[in-house]
């Protein structure tokens, strides 16, 4: 097994795809998901982590100043962010200039729009959708989970690693025993977190008096922009097929 050594920009990347999860010491119940969430650090910890990433990416990529994509988020994101419970005071939302179609989000209360996006969404009920989700996400630590999930996957290869010293077959079973993790752990938690931030980030639009059907509207034109997508299982993301059902499920029960 190779020792990977994770560059900044990489930690960035890994963080705003939600791919990194936190875990504090132990496995604890959460109520308001209905689920267990391990956790091996907290999400101070997670925050003091992305708070240089952070520093790094507003020095790396463009921030927008123009006034059109600026006014919008400054009219959409305290309201979101009060309606999830926090205090808009606490966060830091930026606009990057760049034709991606994509927001992020960071421990610690940070998130990113690149104006490719924005370009795209119809009214400030479609930038609510994305800001809820993304919202939700640093709600309910998943950047912190899914940390802690590859903290675990990356100690059972290093045992698994010593078990099969000297093996002809070591790199191959190692392989295997890598994809197994990969497809049974680490994966489906990045999927289960998607669509937990599409359920409750529309629950935070519906209290901010935002229309939830816009949420469906707006993932049906992003998957329609699509040319193609990996089988679900195989996805760190859920189909959009999945995404668009429970959505439309989620809208349903809260009268949309």
């Amino acid at each position: 097994m190779q020792t990977v050594t994770m560059s900044r920009r990489e930690i960035i990347r890994g963080l705003a795809a939600g791919s990194v999860v936190v875990i504090a010491p132990g496995c604890a119940y959460n109520e308001t998901l209905g689920r267990n969430q391990l956790l091996f650090v907290s999400q101070g910890q997670m925050a003091q982590l992305a708070a240089s990433a952070w520093s790094d990416l507003k020095k790396q990529e463009k921030i927008s100043t123009d006034p059109k994509y600026l006014r919008r988020m400054q009219r959409v994101a305290p309201r979101m962010i009060q309606a999830a419970g926090g205090d808009p005071a606490q966060w830091e939302v930026q606009v990057f200039q760049s034709d991606q179609l994509n927001a992020f989000a960071l421990p610690g209360g940070r998130i990113g729009f690149y104006t490719g996006i924005l370009d795209i969404m119809e009214n400030d009920d479609q930038i609510a959708t994305v800001m809820g989700h993304e919202i939700a996400h640093v709600n309910f630590n998943h950047a912190g989970e899914r940390y802690s999930q590859s903290s675990l996957a990356g100690a059972g290869l290093t045992v698994a690693q010593v078990a099969v010293s000297g093996s002809q077959y070591q790199n191959q079973i190692l392989g295997v025993l890598g994809a197994g993790a990969s497809l049974g752990v680490i994966l489906p938690f990045s999927r289960k977190h998607e669509l937990e931030a599409d359920k409750f980030g529309v629950r935070y639009m519906s209290r901010a008096r935002y229309n939830p059907g816009e949420a469906v509207r707006f993932w049906e034109k992003m998957a329609a922009k699509k040319s193609g997508q990996p089988p679900e299982f195989l996805s760190t993301h859920p189909s959009d097929a999945t995404r668009i059902t429970q959505l439309k499920r989620e809208v349903a029960l809260l009268g949309g």
